[in-house]
Protein backbone atom coordinates (compact mmCIF):
# COMPACT_ATOMS: atom_id res chain seq x y z
CA UNK A 1 0.00 0.00 0.00
CA UNK A 2 1.58 3.35 -1.07
CA UNK A 3 0.76 6.57 0.50
CA UNK A 4 -1.28 9.20 -1.00
CA UNK A 5 -0.01 12.00 -2.29
CA UNK A 6 -0.64 15.83 -2.14
CA UNK A 7 -3.39 17.46 -4.01
CA UNK A 8 -2.18 20.59 -5.71
CA UNK A 9 -5.14 22.71 -3.91
CA UNK A 10 -4.13 21.11 -0.63
CA UNK A 11 -1.07 22.02 -1.55
CA UNK A 12 -1.52 25.44 -2.05
CA UNK A 13 -4.07 25.50 0.79
CA UNK A 14 -1.54 24.60 3.15
CA UNK A 15 1.38 27.00 1.95
CA UNK A 16 -1.32 30.37 2.07
CA UNK A 17 -2.08 29.00 5.61
CA UNK A 18 1.50 29.21 6.24
CA UNK A 19 2.02 32.73 4.98
CA UNK A 20 -1.00 33.83 6.85
CA UNK A 21 0.77 32.12 10.27
CA UNK A 22 -1.72 29.45 10.52
CA UNK A 23 -1.51 25.80 11.07
CA UNK A 24 -3.70 23.16 10.39
CA UNK A 25 -4.20 22.20 14.25
CA UNK A 26 -4.50 25.80 15.44
CA UNK A 27 -0.82 26.12 16.62
CA UNK A 28 1.12 28.72 17.03
CA UNK A 29 4.21 29.17 14.77
CA UNK A 30 6.97 28.22 17.69
CA UNK A 31 4.25 25.85 19.67
CA UNK A 32 4.80 22.13 20.08
CA UNK A 33 1.97 19.35 20.60
CA UNK A 34 1.28 17.80 22.99
CA UNK A 35 3.93 15.57 24.91
CA UNK A 36 3.23 12.35 26.82
CA UNK A 37 5.75 10.43 28.44
CA UNK A 38 4.84 6.43 29.60
CA UNK A 39 7.03 4.04 31.26
CA UNK A 40 6.50 0.57 30.97
CA UNK A 41 6.81 -2.27 33.71
CA UNK A 42 10.03 -3.04 32.88
CA UNK A 43 13.53 -0.59 33.04
CA UNK A 44 14.20 1.37 29.59
CA UNK A 45 10.83 0.41 27.78
CA UNK A 46 9.14 4.26 27.17
CA UNK A 47 6.17 5.54 24.62
CA UNK A 48 6.69 9.40 23.78
CA UNK A 49 3.63 10.52 22.67
CA UNK A 50 4.23 13.63 20.29
CA UNK A 51 0.85 14.77 19.14
CA UNK A 52 -0.60 11.56 16.69
CA UNK A 53 3.03 10.50 16.67
CA UNK A 54 3.97 7.68 18.76
CA UNK A 55 7.81 5.83 19.21
CA UNK A 56 8.15 3.09 21.44
CA UNK A 57 11.95 2.70 22.87
CA UNK A 58 13.48 -0.44 24.48
CA UNK A 59 16.94 0.20 25.82
CA UNK A 60 18.43 -3.51 26.45
CA UNK A 61 21.87 -4.51 27.33
CA UNK A 62 24.33 -7.54 27.29
CA UNK A 63 28.26 -8.47 28.16
CA UNK A 64 30.66 -8.19 25.03
CA UNK A 65 33.86 -8.20 24.31
CA UNK A 66 34.87 -4.17 23.49
CA UNK A 67 36.45 -2.81 20.65
CA UNK A 68 39.91 -3.29 20.04
CA UNK A 69 40.66 0.56 19.72
CA UNK A 70 38.86 1.44 23.02
CA UNK A 71 39.09 -1.74 25.62
CA UNK A 72 37.75 0.42 28.83
CA UNK A 73 35.07 1.87 27.26
CA UNK A 74 31.28 0.49 26.69
CA UNK A 75 29.36 -0.14 23.59
CA UNK A 76 26.47 1.91 22.11
CA UNK A 77 24.11 0.53 19.43
CA UNK A 78 20.94 2.12 18.32
CA UNK A 79 18.83 0.61 16.04
CA UNK A 80 15.35 2.73 14.43
CA UNK A 81 12.65 0.75 12.75
CA UNK A 82 10.13 2.38 10.27
CA UNK A 83 7.19 -0.82 10.13
CA UNK A 84 4.31 -0.04 7.47
CA UNK A 85 1.66 -0.08 10.59
CA UNK A 86 3.28 3.78 11.14
CA UNK A 87 2.62 4.98 7.78
CA UNK A 88 1.88 3.49 4.51
CA UNK A 89 4.99 5.01 3.01
CA UNK A 90 7.00 2.95 4.73
CA UNK A 91 7.86 -0.59 2.66
CA UNK A 92 9.01 -3.52 4.99
CA UNK A 93 12.28 -5.04 4.90
CA UNK A 94 13.85 -2.14 3.14
CA UNK A 95 16.50 0.66 4.22
CA UNK A 96 14.90 4.17 2.67
CA UNK A 97 16.80 7.13 2.85
CA UNK A 98 14.64 8.83 5.45
CA UNK A 99 15.61 5.63 7.72
CA UNK A 100 19.57 6.23 7.18
CA UNK A 101 19.28 9.90 7.78
CA UNK A 102 17.20 9.51 11.25
CA UNK A 103 19.53 6.42 12.16
CA UNK A 104 22.68 9.22 11.57
CA UNK A 105 20.78 11.61 12.96
CA UNK A 106 20.06 9.51 16.27
CA UNK A 107 23.78 8.39 17.21
CA UNK A 108 25.13 11.47 16.48
CA UNK A 109 23.16 13.48 19.22
CA UNK A 110 23.44 10.49 21.81
CA UNK A 111 26.28 8.82 21.52
CA UNK A 112 28.67 11.31 19.55
CA UNK A 113 27.57 13.98 22.16
CA UNK A 114 28.85 12.12 25.38
CA UNK A 115 25.95 12.26 27.03
CA UNK A 116 26.45 8.91 29.03
CA UNK A 117 29.61 7.93 30.39
CA UNK A 118 30.75 4.48 28.41
CA UNK A 119 33.65 4.13 30.54
CA UNK A 120 31.45 2.89 33.54
CA UNK A 121 30.18 -0.10 31.39
CA UNK A 122 33.66 -1.12 31.28
CA UNK A 123 33.80 -4.58 34.20
CA UNK A 124 37.19 -6.19 32.80
CA UNK A 125 39.57 -4.32 30.81
CA UNK A 126 40.05 -5.33 27.26
CA UNK A 127 37.68 -8.76 28.14
CA UNK A 128 34.07 -7.52 29.14
CA UNK A 129 32.11 -4.36 28.52
CA UNK A 130 28.49 -3.32 28.79
CA UNK A 131 26.66 -2.86 25.37
CA UNK A 132 23.88 -0.93 25.70
CA UNK A 133 21.20 -1.58 22.61
CA UNK A 134 18.58 1.23 22.01
CA UNK A 135 15.41 0.01 20.02
CA UNK A 136 13.48 2.54 18.45
CA UNK A 137 10.40 1.44 16.93
CA UNK A 138 8.04 4.15 15.29
CA UNK A 139 4.08 3.17 15.87
CA UNK A 140 2.34 6.16 14.19
CA UNK A 141 3.67 8.37 12.39
CA UNK A 142 2.22 12.22 12.32
CA UNK A 143 5.43 14.26 11.60
CA UNK A 144 8.91 14.84 13.15
CA UNK A 145 9.95 11.87 13.98
CA UNK A 146 13.55 12.55 14.87
CA UNK A 147 11.90 14.59 18.00
CA UNK A 148 9.95 11.93 19.23
CA UNK A 149 12.64 9.72 18.96
CA UNK A 150 15.41 11.36 20.78
CA UNK A 151 12.97 12.17 23.57
CA UNK A 152 12.00 8.58 23.64
CA UNK A 153 15.42 7.21 23.46
CA UNK A 154 17.04 9.87 26.53
CA UNK A 155 13.90 8.79 28.14
CA UNK A 156 14.58 5.31 28.17
CA UNK A 157 17.84 5.13 28.98
CA UNK A 158 17.76 7.67 31.94
CA UNK A 159 14.69 5.17 32.81
CA UNK A 160 17.07 1.51 32.09
CA UNK A 161 18.62 0.24 35.13
CA UNK A 162 21.39 -2.55 34.48
CA UNK A 163 22.36 -5.68 36.25
CA UNK A 164 25.09 -5.51 39.04
CA UNK A 165 28.14 -7.76 38.40
CA UNK A 166 30.68 -9.03 40.91
CA UNK A 167 34.01 -9.97 39.63
CA UNK A 168 36.25 -12.66 41.63
CA UNK A 169 39.54 -13.81 39.68
CA UNK A 170 38.53 -14.42 36.15
CA UNK A 171 35.09 -15.25 36.97
CA UNK A 172 32.00 -12.72 36.15
CA UNK A 173 28.69 -12.96 37.89
CA UNK A 174 25.91 -11.22 37.41
CA UNK A 175 23.23 -10.84 39.82
CA UNK A 176 19.07 -10.73 39.24
CA UNK A 177 16.95 -8.06 40.31
CA UNK A 178 15.36 -10.07 43.51
CA UNK A 179 19.18 -10.33 43.95
CA UNK A 180 20.89 -7.06 43.83
CA UNK A 181 19.32 -3.62 42.81
CA UNK A 182 19.94 -2.92 38.89
CA UNK A 183 22.74 0.37 38.89
CA UNK A 184 21.32 3.11 36.19
CA UNK A 185 23.46 4.59 33.59
CA UNK A 186 25.68 7.67 34.13
CA UNK A 187 24.27 10.30 32.44
CA UNK A 188 25.81 13.68 31.85
CA UNK A 189 23.04 15.20 30.24
CA UNK A 190 20.46 15.15 27.99
CA UNK A 191 20.38 15.96 24.70
CA UNK A 192 17.10 16.41 22.57
CA UNK A 193 16.32 17.46 19.16
CA UNK A 194 14.20 20.36 18.20
CA UNK A 195 13.00 20.36 13.96
CA UNK A 196 12.91 23.56 12.22
CA UNK A 197 10.34 23.67 9.25
CA UNK A 198 11.20 26.46 6.10
CA UNK A 199 9.07 27.06 3.85
CA UNK A 200 8.72 29.03 0.53
CA UNK A 201 12.61 29.29 0.22
CA UNK A 202 13.46 29.69 3.99
CA UNK A 203 11.06 32.67 4.18
CA UNK A 204 8.74 31.34 6.66
CA UNK A 205 9.50 28.10 9.40
CA UNK A 206 7.80 26.24 11.63
CA UNK A 207 8.80 24.63 14.62
CA UNK A 208 7.54 20.76 15.09
CA UNK A 209 6.05 20.00 11.67
CA UNK A 210 3.08 17.50 11.09
CA UNK A 211 3.06 15.29 8.46
CA UNK A 212 1.15 17.34 5.95
CA UNK A 213 3.69 20.30 6.77
CA UNK A 214 6.89 18.27 6.20
CA UNK A 215 5.47 17.62 2.60
CA UNK A 216 5.37 20.81 1.45
CA UNK A 217 8.50 21.85 3.51
CA UNK A 218 11.76 23.34 1.85
CA UNK A 219 14.24 22.43 4.13
CA UNK A 220 14.69 20.95 7.83
CA UNK A 221 16.95 22.26 10.23
CA UNK A 222 17.35 19.73 12.99
CA UNK A 223 19.28 21.13 16.79
CA UNK A 224 20.28 18.63 18.77
CA UNK A 225 21.04 21.07 22.36
CA UNK A 226 20.96 20.13 26.22
CA UNK A 227 19.49 22.28 28.90
CA UNK A 228 22.89 23.78 29.67
CA UNK A 229 22.60 26.00 25.51
CA UNK A 230 25.26 23.34 24.29
CA UNK A 231 24.94 22.31 21.09
CA UNK A 232 25.63 18.93 20.58
CA UNK A 233 24.78 18.46 16.84
CA UNK A 234 22.91 20.43 13.91
CA UNK A 235 22.06 19.03 10.47
CA UNK A 236 20.78 20.99 7.76
CA UNK A 237 18.47 19.45 4.79
CA UNK A 238 16.59 20.11 1.72
CA UNK A 239 19.50 22.08 -0.07
CA UNK A 240 18.21 25.63 1.27
CA UNK A 241 20.51 28.40 1.97
CA UNK A 242 20.10 29.45 5.07
CA UNK A 243 21.55 32.73 6.77
CA UNK A 244 23.42 33.08 9.88
CA UNK A 245 20.65 35.28 11.93
CA UNK A 246 18.43 32.12 10.91
CA UNK A 247 20.65 29.86 12.53
CA UNK A 248 20.93 31.83 15.40
CA UNK A 249 17.02 32.43 16.00
CA UNK A 250 16.29 29.21 15.57
CA UNK A 251 18.94 27.67 18.36
CA UNK A 252 17.83 30.53 20.63
CA UNK A 253 14.16 29.07 20.12
CA UNK A 254 15.70 25.50 20.50
CA UNK A 255 17.10 26.20 23.98
CA UNK A 256 13.64 27.09 25.26
CA UNK A 257 12.18 24.29 23.72
CA UNK A 258 14.69 21.78 25.34
CA UNK A 259 14.55 23.31 28.64
CA UNK A 260 10.45 22.41 28.96
CA UNK A 261 11.11 19.28 27.52
CA UNK A 262 13.63 18.40 30.01
CA UNK A 263 11.61 19.61 32.77
CA UNK A 264 8.65 16.92 31.47
CA UNK A 265 11.79 13.90 31.20
CA UNK A 266 12.34 14.65 34.72
CA UNK A 267 8.97 14.83 35.88
CA UNK A 268 7.76 11.70 34.00
CA UNK A 269 10.82 9.76 35.63
CA UNK A 270 9.92 11.12 39.12
CA UNK A 271 6.51 10.41 39.21
CA UNK A 272 7.25 6.78 37.64
CA UNK A 273 10.14 6.07 40.94
CA UNK A 274 8.20 7.62 43.17
CA UNK A 275 4.97 4.66 42.35
CA UNK A 276 7.31 2.17 42.07
CA UNK A 277 8.68 3.47 45.57
CA UNK A 278 5.19 3.43 47.17
CA UNK A 279 4.29 0.26 45.27
CA UNK A 280 1.42 1.44 43.34
CA UNK A 281 0.96 0.53 39.61
CA UNK A 282 2.66 1.50 36.76
CA UNK A 283 2.82 0.57 33.68
CA UNK A 284 1.39 0.96 29.94
CA UNK A 285 -2.01 -0.58 30.74
CA UNK A 286 -2.52 2.28 33.90
CA UNK A 287 -1.96 4.94 31.80
CA UNK A 288 -4.24 3.65 28.85
CA UNK A 289 -7.72 6.01 29.62
CA UNK A 290 -10.53 3.70 30.91
CA UNK A 291 -13.19 3.95 28.38
CA UNK A 292 -15.99 1.65 27.45
CA UNK A 293 -14.38 0.32 24.16
CA UNK A 294 -10.95 -0.56 26.51
CA UNK A 295 -12.32 -2.27 29.83
CA UNK A 296 -14.82 -4.36 30.97
CA UNK A 297 -14.72 -3.09 34.71
CA UNK A 298 -17.35 -0.88 35.99
CA UNK A 299 -17.17 1.86 38.68
CA UNK A 300 -18.23 0.65 41.85
CA UNK A 301 -20.71 3.26 43.69
CA UNK A 302 -20.45 3.42 47.17
CA UNK A 303 -23.69 2.66 48.99
CA UNK A 304 -24.46 3.65 52.51
CA UNK A 305 -25.77 1.08 54.69
CA UNK A 306 -25.85 1.86 58.29
CA UNK A 307 -29.39 2.55 59.90
CA UNK A 308 -31.57 1.17 57.54
CA UNK A 309 -34.02 -0.21 59.46
CA UNK A 310 -34.40 3.50 60.97
CA UNK A 311 -34.31 4.97 57.11
CA UNK A 312 -37.01 1.96 56.35
CA UNK A 313 -39.27 2.37 59.52
CA UNK A 314 -39.36 6.16 58.19
CA UNK A 315 -40.74 5.27 54.62
CA UNK A 316 -43.07 2.97 56.18
CA UNK A 317 -44.18 5.50 58.54
CA UNK A 318 -44.58 8.10 55.90
CA UNK A 319 -47.25 5.96 53.42
CA UNK A 320 -50.38 6.85 53.95
CA UNK A 321 -52.91 3.86 54.70
CA UNK A 322 -55.26 3.16 52.53
CA UNK A 323 -58.81 4.37 51.91
CA UNK A 324 -62.13 2.91 52.99
CA UNK A 325 -63.32 3.42 49.33
CA UNK A 326 -60.09 1.63 47.80
CA UNK A 327 -60.37 -1.64 50.57
CA UNK A 328 -64.58 -1.95 49.64
CA UNK A 329 -62.76 -1.72 45.63
CA UNK A 330 -60.27 -4.41 45.98
CA UNK A 331 -62.77 -6.82 48.09
CA UNK A 332 -65.85 -6.42 45.14
CA UNK A 333 -62.47 -6.66 42.90
CA UNK A 334 -61.86 -10.18 44.77
CA UNK A 335 -65.13 -11.42 44.82
CA UNK A 336 -65.73 -11.45 41.09
CA UNK A 337 -61.95 -13.31 40.53
CA UNK A 338 -63.39 -15.82 43.20
CA UNK A 339 -66.96 -15.85 41.08
CA UNK A 340 -64.76 -16.11 38.06
CA UNK A 341 -62.59 -19.50 39.38
CA UNK A 342 -65.53 -21.14 40.68
CA UNK A 343 -67.42 -20.60 37.28
CA UNK A 344 -63.58 -22.29 35.39
CA UNK A 345 -64.01 -25.16 37.98
CA UNK A 346 -67.72 -26.43 37.20
CA UNK A 347 -67.13 -25.87 33.65
CA UNK A 348 -63.82 -28.16 33.94
CA UNK A 349 -65.44 -30.99 35.81
CA UNK A 350 -68.96 -31.10 34.04
CA UNK A 351 -66.37 -31.62 30.90
CA UNK A 352 -64.68 -34.60 32.90
CA UNK A 353 -68.03 -36.29 33.74
CA UNK A 354 -69.52 -35.93 29.95
CA UNK A 355 -66.18 -37.94 28.82
CA UNK A 356 -64.59 -41.15 30.64
CA UNK A 357 -60.96 -41.06 31.08
CA UNK A 358 -58.72 -43.59 31.68
CA UNK A 359 -55.29 -42.87 32.89
CA UNK A 360 -52.70 -43.72 35.03
CA UNK A 361 -52.34 -42.55 38.74
CA UNK A 362 -49.12 -40.96 37.56
CA UNK A 363 -50.71 -38.94 34.85
CA UNK A 364 -53.50 -38.55 37.35
CA UNK A 365 -51.04 -36.63 39.23
CA UNK A 366 -49.62 -34.71 36.68
CA UNK A 367 -53.42 -33.14 35.63
CA UNK A 368 -54.30 -32.55 38.86
CA UNK A 369 -50.97 -30.41 39.70
CA UNK A 370 -51.32 -29.15 35.99
CA UNK A 371 -54.74 -27.52 36.86
CA UNK A 372 -53.65 -26.74 40.84
CA UNK A 373 -50.96 -24.51 39.10
CA UNK A 374 -52.92 -22.85 36.65
CA UNK A 375 -55.41 -21.64 39.55
CA UNK A 376 -52.69 -20.81 41.48
CA UNK A 377 -51.38 -18.70 38.85
CA UNK A 378 -54.79 -16.88 38.18
CA UNK A 379 -55.41 -16.39 41.38
CA UNK A 380 -51.22 -14.55 41.97
CA UNK A 381 -52.32 -12.45 39.62
CA UNK A 382 -55.11 -10.91 41.37
CA UNK A 383 -52.05 -9.98 43.93
CA UNK A 384 -53.74 -11.95 47.11
CA UNK A 385 -52.92 -15.07 48.57
CA UNK A 386 -55.76 -17.95 48.12
CA UNK A 387 -55.95 -21.73 49.36
CA UNK A 388 -56.01 -23.04 46.30
CA UNK A 389 -56.10 -26.83 47.46
CA UNK A 390 -59.58 -26.76 46.96
CA UNK A 391 -59.73 -26.49 43.28
CA UNK A 392 -58.02 -29.94 43.14
CA UNK A 393 -60.22 -31.74 41.10
CA UNK A 394 -58.84 -35.20 41.42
Amino acid sequence: MRDIPLSNCERRFLLKAIEEKKRLDGRQTYDYRNIKITFGTDYGCCIVELGRTRVLCQVSCELVPPKDSRPTEGIMFFNLELSPMASPAFEPNRQSELLVMLNRQLERCLRNSKCIDTESLCVVSGEKVWQIRVDVHVLNHDGNLMDAASIAAISALSHFRRPDVAIQGRDITVFSPEERDPIPLSIYHMPICVSFAFFLQGSYLLVDPCEREERVKDGLLVIAMNKHREICSIQSSGGIMLLKDQVLRCSKIASVKVSEITELINKALENDRKIRKEGGKFGFAESMPKERITTLKRDEAPVEMTDVKETANEIVNRTETPTEAYLLAHTEYLKRVLEELTLIENVLISCLERRVLVISDSEEEEVSLYLSSYLKVKVQHTYTVCDITKYNLF
